[in-house]
């Protein structure tokens, strides 16, 4: 079996081009600033021996620009590609390894949580972190995921993780581990709440 890999979703750390609900609150300048730390902190964090870490970004032109301080140099960059977050999910699970895939949103994620998302697929069929909002943080399979598994999903609704264990149900998919619930930080008042 080929080498585990942690896959992080991230948006190109520029003015206006990620966290728009948070700017609706606190501005454009700080929800870019908050950005850019969450994900360089993450980053740095969660890289680790023990499994290859690969950023999937968009958009498409950001590819080959370099955002010093951010994304380190030394980590594979994909494009995530079209489609809603169901889609751009399905291509990286279609990888043959056992694949963690998480967002920039919840920067209280540890190596800890990664190493059990990755232990717990021993036994599992999915891993879930679950998020306070009813969403997930991290979402961990053993790849390639069956074909439509993220179809028909809610995005970014309170139902989104209730969504998801209903789809691994309907593919076979019952032995289900969940991690321990974290809050994204998607709004100012996700801010406040510490």
């Amino acid at each position: 079996m080929s080498r585990p890999r942690l896959v992080v979703f991230v948006k190109a750390p520029v003015i206006g081009g990620a966290k728009t609900r948070l700017a609706r609150g606190i501005g454009k300048v700080q929800a870019w600033r908050r950005h850019r730390a969450m994900t360089a902190i993450l980053l740095r964090r969660l890289t680790d021996p023990r499994w290859e870490t690969v950023i999937t970004l968009s958009p498409e032109r950001a590819l080959r620009r370099r955002f010093p301080g951010v994304w380190p140099d030394h980590l594979p960059r994909a494009l995530q590609g079209g489609g809603d977050l169901g889609a751009r999910q399905a291509r990286v699970f279609a990888h043959r390894a056992p694949v963690c895939v998480i967002g920039s949103d919840a920067p209280q994620i540890t190596r800890a949580d990664i190493a059990a998302a990755f232990s717990g697929l021993k036994r599992h069929d999915a891993v879930i972190g679950p998020a306070e909002d009813g969403g997930y943080w991290l979402l961990a399979l053993n790849g390639p995921a069956p074909e439509g598994l993220l179809d028909g999903m809610r995005w970014s609704h309170e139902e989104t993780r209730n969504d998801l264990e209903r789809q691994l149900s309907l593919h076979g998919m019952e032995r289900v581990r969940l991690l321990r619930r974290l809050r994204d930080v998607d709004e100012a008042s996700d801010l406040k709440r510490g």
